[in-house]
C-alpha cells in the first residue's frame, strides 16, 4: 500500500530543529517506508532521520511531497500532513 500528499509549511520559522525532530519522532511511530521531498526539488530524504529533514531547508512556505509505502502508509501520511499543517503547534 502507499499514499502521498502535498503540503505548505505554515510556521514562520520554517522547519528548524524542534519541527524536525518532532516530525521525525512521529514519523518513527509508523512502520511505513516514509519520505519527503520539497516540490522544487527531486531529492527525497527520510521522513525518520532529524538530520535529513533538516538538509530540506524548508522555509516558511515551502511545499513538500510526502510519500509512504507500508501496511500504514496512509494514517502514516494523514499524520505527518496534520503535523505540518498545524504549523507544529508554534503559532
Amino acid at each position: 500500500m502507499s499514499s502521498s500528499a502535498t503540503v505548505k509549511i505554515t510556521n514562520k520559522l520554517g522547519m528548524h530543529a524542534r519541527p524536525a525532530m518532532i516530525l521525525a519522532e512521529t514519523a518513527q511511530e509508523f512502520d511505513a517506508d516514509i519520505s519527503i521531498r520539497r516540490m522544487d526539488q527531486n531529492n527525497k530524504v527520510d521522513a525518520k532521520s532529524i538530520m535529513q529533514l533538516m538538509m530540506l531547508a524548508a522555509t516558511k512556505g515551502t511545499e513538500l511531497e510526502i510519500s509512504a509505502t507500508g501496511t500504514d502508509a496512509d494514517s502514516s501520511v494523514d499524520r505527518l500532513v496534520g503535523l505540518i499543517s498545524s504549523g507544529f503547534n508554534e503559532d
